[in-house]
């Protein structure tokens, strides 16, 4: 391993083995696992003699597609109510951009280090960081244009986590064509700079190793204009397209005054929306908008403990999963990283608004099994990643279970995985491997202790400007 890095390649020959392990197939058992040194799985054999590095229980492990890493510094700073009777997502973004115009490049780093390192030990190997926070306060670009891409690459170089950089077009204060605030102006470029840009992110990921991936997110429909979204879905090509699409009902008020039509069916109509498209909330749909936009092979990006933070709705999971749609999950605003929360509070909002149980379930597969699959194989689609599964040819991303936790303990299949979800935390994950690289052991970030200091130091200075 080099100097201050947890970025190398996989550990030449590694052997994982799992007396318990979900396959493509099901559960199955004494599961030997090897993995070469570029990281990918080159064998998966049940019914194997033990050997190598031992584990009870290996699960998939999933990627978290959306995050917003700068934000998990402000966490448990925006609970107070402000001056107008009621708080919403709009007061609580004001806060959000106060914040954000004290934040130099180093602390960037040091924030995106610590929610990596906290993702994964949660369980996930790999994000889609939502990049938009580009240039100086006051929105002079910095002298390298893609410093600010530089420095989320900086934080995945040492911590090891799998990273598909998503750059955001933000050119507008709304659909109105009004320019943007004061608290926004960091965010923007016009399609040409942007271009630029997106080539320095580029350039900066090809440090990394070859799961690293490279995408577009046009902010949403009020923040690029219409040709500024077709100029960034022509740029992605066959890379990941991310978006903010009907989080709030205003947001929805909004684009249908401009456009003539809710945000679901302006997209649908205006763009061939289909499996490289990732949709980030979409908390605000009707019942047809769901269907329709399940029937596009779309992700849904879902970031339910952000969602419930912000006060955006309850997204129409039950419908969608029904028609046959594709969800992934996100920590979003990062300020409560767990895989296993978020999966809880999506199914809980579920039961919270039809008055219902296992609102998801089915005959066959348990909530638990029907949410975590949805989610390993909706995160890998949306970060264009080759994962999502534990078989040949996929990228060794794996995360193992404390057999011994209390709440674990004589349970196996679909049960593991409920009793982790629903009476269990992300204490209970021990390892994880992203890529191959075995970055995290005995439930700890190898990198952790470091990682969190270069956080405390860095909050340290920003409590003083703030």
């Amino acid at each position: 391993m080099t100097s201050g890095s947890a970025r190398n390649s996989a550990e030449a020959g590694q052997i994982l083995f799992a007396e318990q392990a979900l396959l493509p197939t099901g559960w199955a058992q004494d599961v030997l696992i090897r993995v070469d040194a570029a990281g990918r799985i080159t064998e998966v054999t049940p019914n194997a003699k033990a050997e190598g590095t031992r584990r009870p229980i290996l699960l998939p492990a999933p990627t978290n597609l959306h995050s917003h890493a700068f934000q998990r510094a402000m966490a448990g700073m925006s609970e107070r109510r402000g001056p107008e009777k009621r708080d919403t997502f709009w007061t609580w973004r004001q806060i959000m951009f106060r914040f954000l115009d004290v934040l130099t490049p180093e602390d960037v780093q040091a924030i995106a280090a610590l929610v990596q390192v906290e993702m994964a030990e949660a369980g996930y190997a790999c994000v889609g960081e939502f990049h938009y926070l580009h240039h100086q306060p006051g929105g002079t670009p910095y002298d390298a244009l893609g410093e600010m891409s530089e420095r989320i690459v900086a934080a995945a170089q040492e911590t090891g986590l799998g990273l598909t950089l998503l750059p955001v077009l933000y050119s507008q204060g709304g659909c109105d064509g009004r320019p943007l605030g004061a608290g926004q102006i960091r965010f923007g470029n016009d399609p040409d700079r942007f271009l630029r840009l997106h080539e320095a992110a580029g350039q900066a990921l090809s440090g990394l190793p070859e799961d690293a991936r490279l995408g577009v997110a046009p902010h949403s429909l009020r923040a690029v204009t219409p040709e500024g979204l077709r100029a960034a879905v022509s740029l992605a090509g066959q890379s990941p397209i991310h978006m903010h699409l009907a989080e709030q009902v205003a947001e929805v008020t909004e684009v249908e005054a401009a456009y003539g039509q809710r945000p679901v069916d302006y997209l649908l109509a205006q763009h061939e929306v289909g499996p490289r498209w990732c949709l980030i909330h979409c908390t605000q749909m009707t019942d047809r908008e769901t269907r329709a936009l399940a029937a596009t092979g779309a992700v849904a990006g879902l970031c339910p403990i952000t969602e419930s933070s912000l006060g955006d709705g309850i997204f129409n999971g039950v419908t969608y999963l029904e028609a046959a749609g594709r969800i992934g999950l996100g920590s979003d605003s990062n300020i409560r990283i767990s895989l296993s929360e978020e999966l809880r509070t999506l199914e809980y909002s579920q039961r919270l608004r039809d008055l219902c149980r296992a609102s998801v379930a089915t005959q066959d597969r348990s909530t638990g099994r029907v949410l975590f699959d949805a989610s390993v194989a909706g995160g890998a689609q949306a970060a264009r990643r080759s994962s999502g599964s534990i078989e040949v040819g996929q990228w060794a991303d794996v995360l193992a279970l404390d057999g011994t936790a209390l709440d674990l303990e004589g349970r196996d299949g679909d049960a593991l995985l409920d009793s982790w979800i629903f009476a269990g935390s992300d204490a209970m994950v021990t390892d994880l491997w992203s890529a191959g690289r075995h970055i995290v052991r005995d439930g700890r970030h190898i990198k952790g202790d470091a990682v969190r200091e270069g956080y405390r130091q860095t909050m340290r200075k920003l409590r003083q400007k703030l």
